[in-house]
Protein backbone atom coordinates (compact mmCIF):
# COMPACT_ATOMS: atom_id res chain seq x y z
CA UNK A 1 0.00 0.00 0.00
CA UNK A 2 1.18 3.69 -0.86
CA UNK A 3 2.92 5.58 1.91
CA UNK A 4 0.44 8.98 1.82
CA UNK A 5 -0.69 10.09 5.10
CA UNK A 6 -0.75 13.54 4.34
CA UNK A 7 -2.38 15.81 1.81
CA UNK A 8 1.01 16.35 0.61
CA UNK A 9 2.20 13.19 -0.09
CA UNK A 10 -1.09 12.72 -2.30
CA UNK A 11 -0.38 16.05 -3.92
CA UNK A 12 3.01 15.23 -4.93
CA UNK A 13 2.01 12.12 -5.89
CA UNK A 14 -0.57 13.37 -8.42
CA UNK A 15 1.97 16.02 -9.65
CA UNK A 16 4.37 12.96 -10.42
CA UNK A 17 1.62 11.38 -12.01
CA UNK A 18 -0.03 14.22 -13.79
CA UNK A 19 3.05 16.61 -15.22
CA UNK A 20 3.92 14.45 -17.78
CA UNK A 21 0.10 13.85 -18.64
CA UNK A 22 -0.10 17.47 -19.00
CA UNK A 23 2.39 17.98 -21.06
CA UNK A 24 1.51 14.96 -24.12
CA UNK A 25 -2.10 17.28 -23.91
CA UNK A 26 0.07 20.07 -24.83
CA UNK A 27 2.09 18.62 -27.28
CA UNK A 28 -0.93 17.17 -28.73
CA UNK A 29 -2.55 20.65 -29.20
CA UNK A 30 0.70 21.67 -30.74
CA UNK A 31 -0.07 19.07 -33.55
CA UNK A 32 -3.42 20.61 -34.33
CA UNK A 33 -1.75 23.98 -33.96
CA UNK A 34 0.54 23.00 -36.36
CA UNK A 35 -1.32 21.61 -39.10
CA UNK A 36 -3.40 24.67 -38.75
CA UNK A 37 -0.59 27.17 -39.47
CA UNK A 38 0.99 25.59 -42.26
CA UNK A 39 -2.24 25.01 -44.42
CA UNK A 40 -2.82 28.16 -43.58
CA UNK A 41 0.14 29.50 -45.42
CA UNK A 42 -0.79 27.33 -48.11
CA UNK A 43 -4.02 28.62 -48.99
CA UNK A 44 -7.33 29.55 -47.67
CA UNK A 45 -9.37 26.83 -49.38
CA UNK A 46 -6.87 24.09 -48.44
CA UNK A 47 -7.87 25.93 -44.92
CA UNK A 48 -11.47 25.55 -45.09
CA UNK A 49 -11.28 21.74 -46.47
CA UNK A 50 -8.59 20.67 -43.49
CA UNK A 51 -11.10 22.53 -40.74
CA UNK A 52 -13.79 20.39 -42.03
CA UNK A 53 -11.89 16.92 -42.95
CA UNK A 54 -10.21 17.65 -38.82
CA UNK A 55 -13.95 18.39 -37.47
CA UNK A 56 -15.01 15.03 -39.38
CA UNK A 57 -11.89 13.13 -38.38
CA UNK A 58 -12.09 14.15 -34.64
CA UNK A 59 -15.96 12.68 -34.45
CA UNK A 60 -15.04 9.29 -34.82
CA UNK A 61 -11.90 9.71 -33.10
CA UNK A 62 -13.01 11.10 -29.77
CA UNK A 63 -16.22 8.66 -29.88
CA UNK A 64 -13.76 5.61 -30.94
CA UNK A 65 -11.62 6.79 -27.81
CA UNK A 66 -14.06 5.82 -25.09
CA UNK A 67 -12.94 2.37 -25.38
CA UNK A 68 -9.34 3.65 -24.95
CA UNK A 69 -10.60 5.82 -22.00
CA UNK A 70 -12.51 2.46 -20.70
CA UNK A 71 -9.11 0.78 -20.46
CA UNK A 72 -7.52 3.23 -18.12
CA UNK A 73 -9.50 2.30 -15.09
CA UNK A 74 -9.91 -1.02 -15.29
CA UNK A 75 -6.21 -1.47 -15.74
CA UNK A 76 -5.44 0.67 -12.43
CA UNK A 77 -8.30 -1.33 -11.24
CA UNK A 78 -7.00 -4.66 -11.88
CA UNK A 79 -3.09 -3.40 -11.27
CA UNK A 80 -4.04 -2.64 -7.67
CA UNK A 81 -5.78 -6.15 -6.99
CA UNK A 82 -2.56 -7.59 -8.58
CA UNK A 83 -4.32 -9.46 -11.60
CA UNK A 84 -2.02 -9.03 -14.64
CA UNK A 85 -4.09 -11.42 -16.79
CA UNK A 86 -6.84 -9.06 -16.51
CA UNK A 87 -4.88 -6.40 -17.43
CA UNK A 88 -3.36 -7.89 -20.69
CA UNK A 89 -7.35 -9.29 -21.33
CA UNK A 90 -8.86 -5.57 -21.00
CA UNK A 91 -6.03 -4.03 -23.20
CA UNK A 92 -6.43 -6.46 -26.12
CA UNK A 93 -10.00 -5.95 -25.86
CA UNK A 94 -9.40 -2.27 -25.85
CA UNK A 95 -7.29 -2.66 -29.23
CA UNK A 96 -9.86 -4.58 -30.62
CA UNK A 97 -12.87 -2.20 -30.05
CA UNK A 98 -10.35 0.54 -31.04
CA UNK A 99 -9.74 -1.77 -34.57
CA UNK A 100 -13.93 -2.21 -34.70
CA UNK A 101 -14.42 1.30 -34.62
CA UNK A 102 -11.73 1.82 -37.52
CA UNK A 103 -13.71 -0.59 -39.90
CA UNK A 104 -16.61 1.02 -39.67
CA UNK A 105 -15.73 4.14 -39.57
CA UNK A 106 -13.16 4.30 -42.80
CA UNK A 107 -15.76 3.53 -45.48
CA UNK A 108 -17.68 7.25 -44.19
CA UNK A 109 -14.29 8.59 -44.43
CA UNK A 110 -13.57 6.96 -47.49
CA UNK A 111 -16.67 8.56 -49.64
CA UNK A 112 -17.06 11.49 -47.19
CA UNK A 113 -17.31 13.75 -50.16
CA UNK A 114 -20.76 13.33 -51.21
CA UNK A 115 -21.62 13.27 -47.32
CA UNK A 116 -20.17 16.58 -46.99
CA UNK A 117 -22.18 17.85 -50.15
CA UNK A 118 -25.60 16.12 -48.88
CA UNK A 119 -24.73 18.36 -45.69
CA UNK A 120 -24.61 21.43 -47.72
CA UNK A 121 -21.16 22.03 -47.83
CA UNK A 122 -19.10 23.77 -51.17
CA UNK A 123 -17.63 21.05 -53.47
CA UNK A 124 -14.52 22.40 -53.64
CA UNK A 125 -13.88 22.15 -50.09
CA UNK A 126 -16.27 18.94 -49.76
CA UNK A 127 -13.69 17.43 -52.62
CA UNK A 128 -10.38 18.47 -50.76
CA UNK A 129 -11.88 17.37 -47.42
CA UNK A 130 -11.86 14.15 -48.97
CA UNK A 131 -8.48 14.08 -50.51
CA UNK A 132 -7.60 14.28 -47.06
CA UNK A 133 -9.76 11.88 -45.45
CA UNK A 134 -8.86 9.07 -48.25
CA UNK A 135 -5.17 9.32 -46.72
CA UNK A 136 -5.40 10.73 -42.80
CA UNK A 137 -8.32 8.36 -42.44
CA UNK A 138 -6.11 5.80 -42.54
CA UNK A 139 -4.39 7.25 -39.30
CA UNK A 140 -7.58 6.30 -37.40
CA UNK A 141 -6.05 3.04 -36.67
CA UNK A 142 -2.93 3.98 -35.07
CA UNK A 143 -4.40 6.29 -33.85
CA UNK A 144 -6.68 4.96 -31.67
CA UNK A 145 -4.47 2.64 -30.65
CA UNK A 146 -1.73 4.78 -29.42
CA UNK A 147 -5.10 6.13 -27.42
CA UNK A 148 -5.34 2.31 -25.68
CA UNK A 149 -1.66 2.02 -24.93
CA UNK A 150 -1.09 5.51 -23.66
CA UNK A 151 -4.38 4.65 -21.14
CA UNK A 152 -2.61 1.38 -20.22
CA UNK A 153 0.94 3.11 -19.52
CA UNK A 154 -0.97 5.49 -17.46
CA UNK A 155 -3.12 3.21 -15.16
CA UNK A 156 0.58 1.33 -14.78
CA UNK A 157 1.71 5.08 -13.95
CA UNK A 158 4.34 5.27 -17.14
CA UNK A 159 2.83 8.56 -17.95
CA UNK A 160 6.82 10.04 -18.74
CA UNK A 161 6.87 8.03 -21.60
CA UNK A 162 3.51 9.24 -22.69
CA UNK A 163 4.89 12.83 -22.78
CA UNK A 164 8.23 12.03 -25.19
CA UNK A 165 6.13 10.11 -27.28
CA UNK A 166 3.77 12.60 -28.17
CA UNK A 167 6.59 15.19 -28.48
CA UNK A 168 8.37 13.36 -30.64
CA UNK A 169 5.34 12.56 -32.73
CA UNK A 170 4.50 16.60 -32.65
CA UNK A 171 7.90 17.51 -33.64
CA UNK A 172 7.54 14.65 -36.61
CA UNK A 173 4.40 15.88 -37.79
CA UNK A 174 5.74 19.49 -38.36
CA UNK A 175 8.80 18.17 -40.41
CA UNK A 176 6.88 16.14 -42.38
CA UNK A 177 4.03 19.00 -43.05
CA UNK A 178 7.13 21.47 -43.74
CA UNK A 179 8.37 19.11 -46.81
CA UNK A 180 5.10 17.64 -48.08
CA UNK A 181 2.63 20.54 -48.02
CA UNK A 182 5.05 23.08 -49.16
CA UNK A 183 7.61 20.91 -51.58
CA UNK A 184 10.69 21.59 -49.04
CA UNK A 185 14.08 19.36 -48.88
CA UNK A 186 13.20 17.85 -52.60
CA UNK A 187 10.09 16.16 -51.53
CA UNK A 188 7.08 16.82 -54.25
CA UNK A 189 4.34 19.84 -53.21
CA UNK A 190 1.13 17.72 -52.31
CA UNK A 191 -0.70 20.46 -50.22
CA UNK A 192 -3.65 18.85 -48.63
CA UNK A 193 -2.09 16.00 -49.30
CA UNK A 194 0.86 16.08 -47.76
CA UNK A 195 -0.61 17.48 -44.15
CA UNK A 196 -2.35 14.04 -44.68
CA UNK A 197 0.35 11.79 -45.53
CA UNK A 198 2.46 13.60 -42.43
CA UNK A 199 -0.89 12.84 -40.10
CA UNK A 200 -0.19 9.49 -41.07
CA UNK A 201 3.10 9.69 -40.73
CA UNK A 202 2.67 11.02 -37.02
CA UNK A 203 0.02 7.96 -35.77
CA UNK A 204 2.07 5.40 -36.98
CA UNK A 205 5.14 6.71 -35.77
CA UNK A 206 3.44 6.88 -32.29
CA UNK A 207 2.19 3.43 -32.39
CA UNK A 208 5.32 2.17 -32.98
CA UNK A 209 6.86 4.00 -29.91
CA UNK A 210 4.03 2.76 -27.38
CA UNK A 211 4.29 -0.51 -28.71
CA UNK A 212 8.30 -0.84 -27.98
CA UNK A 213 8.13 0.82 -24.77
CA UNK A 214 5.68 -1.66 -23.56
CA UNK A 215 7.73 -4.79 -25.26
CA UNK A 216 10.90 -3.88 -24.11
CA UNK A 217 10.01 -2.14 -20.24
CA UNK A 218 7.03 -4.41 -19.61
CA UNK A 219 7.46 -7.72 -20.10
CA UNK A 220 5.25 -8.54 -16.99
CA UNK A 221 2.14 -7.49 -19.35
CA UNK A 222 2.67 -9.48 -22.43
CA UNK A 223 0.29 -7.76 -24.75
CA UNK A 224 0.35 -9.92 -27.90
CA UNK A 225 -0.11 -13.15 -26.19
CA UNK A 226 -2.69 -15.32 -28.10
CA UNK A 227 -3.87 -11.75 -29.55
CA UNK A 228 -5.55 -13.02 -32.27
CA UNK A 229 -8.02 -14.67 -29.89
CA UNK A 230 -11.15 -13.21 -29.08
CA UNK A 231 -12.68 -12.89 -25.47
CA UNK A 232 -16.10 -12.28 -25.46
CA UNK A 233 -16.54 -11.66 -21.67
CA UNK A 234 -13.75 -9.04 -21.51
CA UNK A 235 -15.01 -7.59 -24.62
CA UNK A 236 -17.92 -7.44 -23.11
CA UNK A 237 -16.77 -5.17 -20.26
CA UNK A 238 -14.49 -2.66 -21.81
CA UNK A 239 -17.35 -2.04 -24.07
CA UNK A 240 -20.05 -1.08 -21.45
CA UNK A 241 -17.23 1.09 -19.45
CA UNK A 242 -16.28 2.66 -23.25
CA UNK A 243 -19.40 3.67 -25.32
CA UNK A 244 -20.48 6.20 -22.61
CA UNK A 245 -17.10 7.74 -22.40
CA UNK A 246 -17.35 8.12 -26.35
CA UNK A 247 -20.51 10.04 -25.75
CA UNK A 248 -20.07 11.94 -23.08
CA UNK A 249 -17.21 13.76 -24.91
CA UNK A 250 -19.32 14.05 -28.06
CA UNK A 251 -21.96 16.05 -25.88
CA UNK A 252 -19.65 18.29 -24.85
CA UNK A 253 -17.55 18.90 -28.25
CA UNK A 254 -21.10 18.80 -29.75
CA UNK A 255 -21.97 21.49 -27.34
CA UNK A 256 -19.45 23.97 -27.92
CA UNK A 257 -19.30 23.85 -31.74
CA UNK A 258 -23.15 24.08 -31.25
CA UNK A 259 -22.46 27.97 -29.60
CA UNK A 260 -19.71 28.36 -32.15
CA UNK A 261 -22.49 28.35 -34.56
CA UNK A 262 -24.93 30.30 -32.49
CA UNK A 263 -22.22 33.28 -31.73
CA UNK A 264 -21.53 33.28 -35.90
CA UNK A 265 -25.09 34.18 -36.40
CA UNK A 266 -24.12 37.09 -34.84
CA UNK A 267 -20.89 38.15 -36.64
CA UNK A 268 -17.28 37.67 -37.78
CA UNK A 269 -15.57 39.35 -35.29
CA UNK A 270 -17.44 37.88 -32.04
CA UNK A 271 -17.21 34.73 -33.57
CA UNK A 272 -13.15 35.19 -34.21
CA UNK A 273 -13.15 36.53 -30.34
CA UNK A 274 -14.54 33.54 -29.30
CA UNK A 275 -12.85 31.07 -31.23
CA UNK A 276 -9.41 33.06 -29.47
CA UNK A 277 -11.36 33.19 -26.03
CA UNK A 278 -12.01 29.11 -26.25
CA UNK A 279 -8.08 28.64 -27.31
CA UNK A 280 -7.15 30.69 -24.53
CA UNK A 281 -8.92 28.46 -22.15
CA UNK A 282 -8.47 25.30 -23.59
CA UNK A 283 -4.42 25.70 -23.11
CA UNK A 284 -5.28 25.89 -19.41
CA UNK A 285 -8.11 22.86 -19.24
CA UNK A 286 -4.87 20.51 -20.30
CA UNK A 287 -4.40 21.34 -17.18
CA UNK A 288 -7.31 19.65 -15.71
CA UNK A 289 -7.97 17.27 -18.05
CA UNK A 290 -4.62 16.00 -17.20
CA UNK A 291 -5.77 16.22 -13.42
CA UNK A 292 -8.64 14.34 -14.68
CA UNK A 293 -6.24 11.54 -16.01
CA UNK A 294 -4.53 11.03 -12.61
CA UNK A 295 -8.01 10.86 -10.80
CA UNK A 296 -9.18 8.35 -13.23
CA UNK A 297 -5.91 6.15 -12.52
CA UNK A 298 -5.97 6.34 -8.97
CA UNK A 299 -10.10 5.88 -8.33
CA UNK A 300 -9.48 3.27 -9.93
CA UNK A 301 -6.88 1.90 -7.86
CA UNK A 302 -8.51 2.73 -4.82
CA UNK A 303 -11.16 0.49 -5.98
CA UNK A 304 -8.92 -2.12 -6.75
CA UNK A 305 -8.38 -2.19 -3.10
CA UNK A 306 -11.72 -0.68 -1.69
CA UNK A 307 -9.55 1.88 -0.18
CA UNK A 308 -12.38 4.45 0.38
CA UNK A 309 -10.12 6.67 2.39
CA UNK A 310 -7.39 6.82 0.10
CA UNK A 311 -10.22 7.66 -2.62
CA UNK A 312 -11.78 10.68 -0.31
CA UNK A 313 -8.01 11.89 0.19
CA UNK A 314 -7.19 12.05 -2.99
CA UNK A 315 -10.57 13.43 -4.68
CA UNK A 316 -9.86 16.79 -2.16
CA UNK A 317 -6.34 16.85 -3.43
CA UNK A 318 -7.71 17.02 -6.71
CA UNK A 319 -10.13 19.32 -6.94
CA UNK A 320 -7.87 21.51 -4.09
CA UNK A 321 -5.13 21.44 -7.24
CA UNK A 322 -7.43 22.06 -9.72
CA UNK A 323 -9.14 25.20 -8.44
CA UNK A 324 -5.47 26.95 -7.36
CA UNK A 325 -5.06 26.24 -10.96
CA UNK A 326 -8.19 28.11 -11.78
CA UNK A 327 -7.05 31.26 -9.23
CA UNK A 328 -4.09 31.59 -11.64
CA UNK A 329 -6.00 31.71 -14.68
CA UNK A 330 -8.22 33.53 -13.54
CA UNK A 331 -6.15 36.04 -12.42
CA UNK A 332 -4.42 36.13 -15.82
CA UNK A 333 -7.67 36.59 -17.82
CA UNK A 334 -8.35 39.74 -15.69
CA UNK A 335 -5.51 41.31 -15.56
CA UNK A 336 -3.79 41.39 -18.54
CA UNK A 337 -6.52 40.09 -21.44
CA UNK A 338 -5.46 42.83 -23.97
CA UNK A 339 -1.92 41.08 -24.01
CA UNK A 340 -3.38 37.35 -24.45
CA UNK A 341 -6.11 38.20 -27.10
CA UNK A 342 -3.43 40.16 -28.76
CA UNK A 343 -1.28 37.37 -29.26
CA UNK A 344 -3.42 35.50 -31.77
CA UNK A 345 -4.09 39.13 -34.06
CA UNK A 346 -1.77 40.50 -36.62
CA UNK A 347 -0.96 44.25 -35.55
CA UNK A 348 -2.46 45.38 -38.83
CA UNK A 349 -5.60 43.72 -38.85
CA UNK A 350 -8.42 46.28 -38.97
CA UNK A 351 -10.70 44.39 -36.56
CA UNK A 352 -8.19 44.01 -33.92
CA UNK A 353 -9.23 46.93 -31.38
CA UNK A 354 -12.84 45.18 -32.00
CA UNK A 355 -11.96 41.63 -31.37
CA UNK A 356 -10.10 42.20 -28.13
CA UNK A 357 -12.85 44.32 -26.82
CA UNK A 358 -14.86 41.29 -27.12
CA UNK A 359 -12.25 39.09 -26.35
CA UNK A 360 -12.19 40.76 -23.05
CA UNK A 361 -15.11 40.63 -22.06
CA UNK A 362 -15.59 36.98 -22.68
CA UNK A 363 -12.35 36.38 -20.96
CA UNK A 364 -14.19 37.77 -17.92
CA UNK A 365 -17.13 35.22 -18.40
CA UNK A 366 -14.47 32.69 -18.47
CA UNK A 367 -13.56 33.37 -15.05
CA UNK A 368 -16.82 31.28 -13.92
CA UNK A 369 -16.49 29.03 -17.13
CA UNK A 370 -12.82 28.10 -15.81
CA UNK A 371 -13.86 26.91 -12.77
CA UNK A 372 -16.81 25.36 -13.21
CA UNK A 373 -15.38 23.63 -16.39
CA UNK A 374 -12.31 22.14 -13.78
CA UNK A 375 -15.02 20.68 -11.73
CA UNK A 376 -17.04 18.70 -13.81
CA UNK A 377 -13.73 17.02 -15.70
CA UNK A 378 -12.53 15.95 -12.19
CA UNK A 379 -15.59 14.67 -10.84
CA UNK A 380 -15.89 12.61 -14.21
CA UNK A 381 -12.41 11.49 -13.96
CA UNK A 382 -13.12 10.28 -10.63
CA UNK A 383 -16.07 8.77 -11.32
CA UNK A 384 -14.33 6.80 -14.65
CA UNK A 385 -12.26 5.56 -11.76
CA UNK A 386 -15.19 3.95 -10.44
CA UNK A 387 -16.24 2.34 -13.28
CA UNK A 388 -19.42 4.73 -13.34
CA UNK A 389 -20.09 5.92 -16.95
CA UNK A 390 -23.86 5.85 -18.05
CA UNK A 391 -24.97 7.81 -15.11
CA UNK A 392 -22.24 10.96 -16.25
CA UNK A 393 -22.79 10.27 -20.01
CA UNK A 394 -27.15 11.36 -18.78
CA UNK A 395 -26.08 13.74 -16.81
CA UNK A 396 -23.57 15.54 -19.04
CA UNK A 397 -26.12 15.12 -21.88
CA UNK A 398 -28.86 16.72 -20.08
CA UNK A 399 -26.75 19.80 -18.68
CA UNK A 400 -24.73 20.39 -21.97
CA UNK A 401 -27.66 19.68 -24.41
CA UNK A 402 -30.92 19.77 -22.26
CA UNK A 403 -29.87 23.13 -20.02
CA UNK A 404 -26.48 24.81 -21.85
CA UNK A 405 -27.24 25.02 -25.29
CA UNK A 406 -31.15 25.89 -24.79
CA UNK A 407 -29.72 29.10 -22.19
CA UNK A 408 -26.95 29.93 -24.93
CA UNK A 409 -29.79 30.43 -27.46
CA UNK A 410 -32.23 32.20 -24.90
CA UNK A 411 -29.79 34.65 -23.56
CA UNK A 412 -27.92 35.33 -26.59
CA UNK A 413 -30.86 36.11 -28.76
CA UNK A 414 -34.52 36.72 -27.51
CA UNK A 415 -33.01 38.16 -23.99
CA UNK A 416 -30.58 40.35 -26.30
CA UNK A 417 -27.30 39.61 -24.81
CA UNK A 418 -25.62 38.18 -27.65
CA UNK A 419 -21.92 36.38 -27.55
CA UNK A 420 -22.15 37.30 -23.61
CA UNK A 421 -25.52 35.36 -23.18
CA UNK A 422 -24.38 32.74 -25.25
CA UNK A 423 -21.40 32.17 -23.09
CA UNK A 424 -23.06 32.28 -19.93
CA UNK A 425 -25.47 29.26 -21.47
CA UNK A 426 -21.95 27.45 -21.82
CA UNK A 427 -21.66 28.31 -17.96
CA UNK A 428 -25.12 27.19 -16.74
CA UNK A 429 -24.36 24.32 -18.84
CA UNK A 430 -21.16 23.24 -17.21
CA UNK A 431 -21.93 24.59 -13.65
CA UNK A 432 -25.21 22.07 -13.85
CA UNK A 433 -23.05 18.95 -15.34
CA UNK A 434 -20.65 20.06 -12.14
CA UNK A 435 -23.00 19.77 -9.38
CA UNK A 436 -24.50 17.11 -10.66
CA UNK A 437 -21.48 14.80 -11.41
CA UNK A 438 -19.95 16.30 -7.62
CA UNK A 439 -23.13 14.91 -5.92
CA UNK A 440 -23.06 11.89 -8.05
CA UNK A 441 -19.25 11.12 -7.01
CA UNK A 442 -19.92 11.54 -3.10
CA UNK A 443 -22.91 8.84 -3.48
CA UNK A 444 -20.80 6.35 -5.48
CA UNK A 445 -17.73 7.49 -2.55
CA UNK A 446 -19.48 5.42 -0.32
CA UNK A 447 -17.78 2.80 1.62
CA UNK A 448 -19.68 0.00 0.27
CA UNK A 449 -19.88 1.14 -3.28
CA UNK A 450 -15.74 0.91 -3.33
CA UNK A 451 -15.08 -2.58 -3.04
CA UNK A 452 -12.55 -4.78 -5.36
CA UNK A 453 -13.76 -5.92 -8.30
CA UNK A 454 -14.87 -9.75 -7.93
CA UNK A 455 -12.14 -12.40 -8.07
CA UNK A 456 -9.67 -9.97 -7.01
CA UNK A 457 -6.92 -11.42 -5.01
CA UNK A 458 -6.39 -10.36 -1.01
Amino acid sequence: MRNEDTYWAHARAILLLALPLIGGHLAQLAIVFTDTAMIGRYGVAELAALTLASTVFSVFFLFGSGFAWAVMPMVACYEAADDHTKIRRATRMGLWLSAGVFALVMPLLWHSGSILLALGQEPQVAADAQTYLRIAGWGLLPALGVMVFKSFLAALEHTRVVFWITVCAAIANALANYALIFGNWGAPELGIRGAAIASLVSHGLSLLGVIAYARLRLPLYPLWQRFWRPDVEMMREVFALGWPIGLTTLAEVGLFAATALLIGLIGPAPLAAHGIALQLSGLTFMVHLGLANVATVRAGQARGRGDTEFLMRDARTLFGLSIATVIITVVAFLTIPEALIGLFLSPDDPQRDTIIAIGVVLLLVAALFQLVDALQVIALGMLRGLHDTRAPMIIAALSYWGLGLPAAYLLGFPAGYGFVGVWFGLVIGLGAAAVLLLHRFLVRANPRRVAPPAGAKA
